[in-house]
């Protein structure tokens, strides 16, 4: 007789990882049953932006227009001194993946109603059973699957769930990873910060300018956040203690000293917290996976660390789902921490280096150096927060490098198909595996082998055409903006495999034959 199971995955824990976790599982089929000990969202609004990358996650998911809504755009952001002086600047340029009409590459947002606004998603897609109130006090697995002991926090009452496999997205101090003894490595800043959220009663001058005032003392985070509210996050002196900070009265003249006033804004909330650089020693517990918070941990100054938290679950959740419905092999789920971690990791030296820099920590030596623009590259430079993904490890066949195509997420112009319908990239191909080839088939490029193997994958085959040709057959793209075969020309290849998170896989330079596990 065949294993009972209760559902293919459980989730445990609820916040923006875990949401995009069910989110993504059920959208392919997946069966979830998450756990959140709390019944409410968390009222403290932790993250303050989402970028283009998170974004054509959410597109993929069906809810980029829905969480638009929800959200503003960003164009700038700047460190400058109390006195006034402005150190640097960055305008942000237009995104390259694509959302809407306007391509912003970052948004500012207010967390709790994001993360209200995907859980109005989740309720909305079958598959996904949430129960809230429900604390994990015990995880066992064998070979075929999880066991979740969860109790009711308001009855007592104990239950045991059978899951196939388990992500544990239950925050920095996750009980999960500390129930499978997964240490976590890494330092933990001693210096405590003050977190200000307020609500707009007025708007001010370059309110809408992401700010970091630099300052050996007190360097300053002043963001404005969706729906009304602004935020700046404060570190103490020595000495301070958050006793000194009980009150909004207390907290006011801190806001006072950038020129802040009652008549700008009313305190809502404040909070404190230290900043973290830590990682888990080991992503994967046999059929238990940590994600987000429960993995690692980096100061906030990239604004990339809930959205590293949606980025593993969906990289993890399109590779399970597969390997769920024997699409394939289960050695791919060992390609979750190698291509997750390096991103990781370069997003929390990022962090690291930009604080630095707001505290007055760096030279004026370093901070041209950080400016230098490299030469001789392929691709057209551009800061690495802002630059488009790129895996550097993983589930990919050929050379890694700037010259390389490789690795990289492929833009998403504006495109149409042969019957004239236009429509962004994505929603033409899917998000399945997929070849495309420049003004060729790519199944020209394949032999009988390689082709035998890719559709295995179930990978669709399209040729992009120039919108100055005839397109031949039902196969084909046509590459309105120039943006496909300009990228392609670029790189030097004629063909490139797309994996369903939209990263290329592999080209015809290196060979299109399936990268191997």
């Amino acid at each position: 007789m065949p294993e009972h199971f209760d559902t293919d995955v459980a989730i445990i824990g609820y916040g923006p990882t875990g949401l995009v976790g069910a989110l993504s599982l059920a959208t392919m089929g997946t069966s979830v049953i998450a756990f959140e000990r709390d019944h409410d969202i968390y009222a403290r609004a932790r993250a303050v932006t989402v970028n283009d990358w998170t974004m054509r996650i959410f597109q993929d998911l069906g809810i980029d227009e829905r969480i638009e809504k929800v959200i503003e755009p960003q164009s700038q952001l700047r460190w400058k001194t109390y006195d006034g002086r402005e150190i640097l600047r960055a305008q942000q340029p237009p995104s390259a993946l694509g959302t809407r009409n306007t391509k912003p590459r970052f948004f500012s947002i207010y967390q709790p109603r994001m993360e209200a606004e995907l859980r109005r998603c989740a309720e909305e897609l079958d598959g996904i059973e949430v129960r809230y109130g429900a604390e994990v006090i015990g995880v066992e697995q064998d070979d075929t699957g999880v066991t979740i002991t969860a109790r009711d926090r308001t009855t007592g009452a104990e239950t045991m769930t059978r899951a196939r496999y388990a992500l544990a997205a239950d925050g920095g101090s996750s009980p999960t990873r500390r129930l499978l003894d997964i240490p976590m490595l890494g330092d933990t800043d001693p210096q405590l910060w003050i977190v200000i959220d307020c609500r707009v009663k007025r708007w001010w001058p370059d309110r809408d300018l992401l700010t970091f005032w630099s300052d050996k003392e007190r360097p300053v985070v002043d963001i404005a956040l969706s729906a009304g509210n602004h935020r700046w996050e404060i570190p103490l002196k020595p000495g301070e203690t958050e006793d000194d900070f009980t009150t909004p009265e207390q907290v006011w003249p801190l806001l006072k000293a950038m020129g802040v006033t009652p008549e700008d804004v009313e305190i809502h909330q404040h909070a404190f917290y230290r900043h973290h650089v830590r990682a888990a020693e080991t992503w994967r517990q046999g059929r238990i996976f940590l994600a987000g918070d429960a993995a690692h941990l980096m100061p906030p100054w990239a604004g990339a660390g809930m959205q590293s938290g949606m980025r593993d679950a969906h990289n993890l959740a399109w590779k399970l789902s597969r390997v769920l419905r024997d699409e394939l092999d289960v050695a791919m789920l060992d390609t979750y921490e190698a291509e997750r971690r390096p991103n990781v990791e370069m997003f929390t030296q990022i962090a690291v280096q930009f604080g630095r820099v707001i505290k007055q920590q760096v030279s004026p030596e370093e901070l041209e150096a950080m400016k230098a623009v490299p030469e001789n590259t392929v691709t057209p430079y551009e800061e690495p927060m802002m630059a488009p993904p790129v895996l550097v490890a993983g589930w990919l066949r050929g050379e890694i490098a700037d010259a390389s195509i490789v690795g990289r997420m492929i833009p998403q112009p504006t495109v149409a198909d042969t019957t004239g319908r236009i429509a962004r990239l994505d929603e033409l191909i899917g998000s399945e595996f997929v070849l495309l080839g420049a003004d060729v088939d790519p199944r020209s490029l394949l032999d009988a082998e390689e082709k035998a193997e890719w559709d295995a994958l179930g990978a669709r085959y399209l040729t992009v055409r120039p919108k100055t040709a005839y397109t031949r057959g039902a196969d084909e793209l046509v590459d309105l903006e120039g943006v496909l075969l300009g990228w392609l020309a670029r790189y030097g290849v004629r063909a490139i495999a797309l994996r369903p998170d939209k990263f290329v896989a592999a080209s015809d330079k290196a060979g299109l034959t399936v990268p191997a596990l």
